[in-house]
């Protein structure tokens, strides 16, 4: 990946945590749904939706697809800080989630597909329950994020999360699309240039992978994604054999 592509940010947002911790104690009896991915992470990952595709809490798939309609699900409904924090920024929200990683449970190296800045969507952290011995390691660098606080995490490059501390660790994590607020926003925090995409081999090989791991898993929203990442898949490969001819 091009070393000039910015890898996360902290953004100029400070939410109250008192105010955080209010609205998750809302929704902390929900249905937690397991991560899909269980070949990639190891211990108890879980997630509830307050953005989501139909207003479904149970869908935790932030992919946008075709005939994505994301709404507010009835969690958010009763959860006004957390709305007052979507609120802020002006842009369209694809999917908003709670995720939940457990004392002692580990989420493996791996990449996401297309969830930079430079691909048109982005991701972001509110931390709201944390502890010191949480390890988020993002391109080689580990990154520490405490609630309230707001980072970008181009999940483009490898990263990874540990959990050795003795508290659940649980974030507020938003998937945004990118507009004209958003680039005031980040352009003013890094060079205009530090957001290039990634070469398309790249992403074809990361969406390999993310198949691979994905056939693991016998769960009915795991034959979605693979489905729709088989299709991406083909259009990046055409995509590349006409620019080689």
């Amino acid at each position: 990946m091009n070393k000039k592509t910015t890898a996360y940010l902290k953004l100029p947002f400070q939410f109250e945590e008192s105010k955080l911790l209010r609205d998750l104690d809302t929704v902390l009896e929900s249905n937690w749904v397991p991560h899909f991915n269980t070949n990639g992470y190891e211990g108890d990952w879980k997630a509830i939706s307050l953005i989501a595709n139909d207003g479904n809490t149970t869908n935790i798939l932030a992919m946008p697809s075709e005939g994505f309609r994301p709404k507010p699900t009835p969690l958010l409904e009763r959860a006004p800080y957390f709305r007052e924090v979507l609120g802020t920024f002006k842009c369209n929200i694809l999917s908003a989630r709670i995720l939940k990683l457990g004392v002692g449970a580990i989420i493996k190296p791996h990449r996401d597909y297309k969830l930079g800045y430079e691909d048109g969507c982005f991701r972001l952290h509110v931390p709201i329950i944390t502890n010191p011995e949480v390890s988020f390691v993002l391109n080689g660098d580990v990154l520490t994020m405490k609630p309230g606080e707001c980072w970008y995490t181009n999940v483009n490059f490898e990263h990874s999360v540990a959990n050795h501390g003795d508290r659940d660790r649980l974030h507020l994590v938003i998937d945004a699309e990118r507009n004209a607020w958003s680039d005031q926003l980040f352009f003013s925090l890094a060079p205009k240039e530090h957001f290039e995409p990634i070469p398309v081999m790249e992403d074809v090989e990361t969406i390999r992978k993310t198949i691979e791991n994905l056939k693991i898993n016998k769960v009915p929203i795991a034959e979605f994604l693979i489905l729709e990442l088989e299709q991406k898949l083909l259009k990046l490969e055409n995509s590349k054999s006409t620019e080689d001819i």
